[in-house]
């Protein structure tokens, strides 16, 4: 009997990719082909994660008519991953939408295309989660949240009930925001953080409580 498997390739080939990786082949629905990097065009042809580096991003039509409709997005910069999902949905991919078994979806929450929701992660009643959202290890969101675009909500994270974070924010390791806040696009959150108070667009923040500490730009890079 024939292997119903679809085939599937990830964009990223870095420890975040290892992460998607592993969940997808828990998953069970698909057959990880390979990797594709963007950054290092020497790694083509690297064993990586269970698979090879395929090459970049030339390398999509080629699998398109080899048969690869599904792609998982592997990078963790946010402004990085936002650019790849939009090249691929182009390209024609369905962008797979990476959960563990072991996390906990709410039936009524909604999540974008291409985002990985890792081990122990939560997402609560009528959260909101856009294109290309990272909830990564034991990271939670509860009732009501919007999670734009492009966020990535790092281990340990805690979000409380209606807290709105903007476009491409990453949000640290161990960091927690209160209830009913707004967080805008752009910012860099500290690790640990506490976040008892709305912020500003394109700030870096950390402390407890969280205060703003300088403006910051978005990076192009993979990482």
């Amino acid at each position: 009997m024939g292997s119903t498997l679809e085939k599937a390739v990830i964009w990223g080939a870095s420890g975040h990719a290892l992460v998607v990786a592993d969940i997808l082949r828990l998953m069970g629905n698909y057959s990880i082909e390979g990797y594709l990097d963007n950054v290092n065009p020497h790694r083509c042809g690297e064993l990586f994660g269970g698979a090879s580096v395929l090459g970049g991003q030339e390398k999509l039509a080629e699998l398109k008519r080899g048969g690869v409709s599904h792609l998982a997005l592997g990078v963790g910069n946010c402004e990085a991953r936002l650019k790849l999902a939009k090249v691929a949905m182009k390209s024609g991919f369905n962008l797979i939408t990476v959960i563990h078994p072991s996390a906990i979806v709410a039936a009524n929450a909604c999540i974008g295309a291409g985002s990985v929701l890792c081990a122990g992660s939560v997402v609560n009643p009528e959260a909101t989660l856009g294109l290309a959202v990272i909830v990564n290890t034991c990271a939670s969101v509860d009732h009501e949240c919007v999670i734009e675009d492009g966020v990535h909500i790092s281990p340990g994270a805690h979000l409380a009930g209606k807290v709105t974070v903007g476009r491409g924010t990453t949000l640290g390791i161990g960091s927690v925001a209160r209830d009913g806040i707004s967080i805008g696009g752009g910012c860099i959150i500290g690790a640990g953080a506490v976040v008892v108070s709305d912020l500003p667009e394109n700030i870096v923040a950390y402390g407890v409580p969280a205060r703003v500490i300088s403006n910051t730009k978005k990076s192009d890079s993979e990482t």
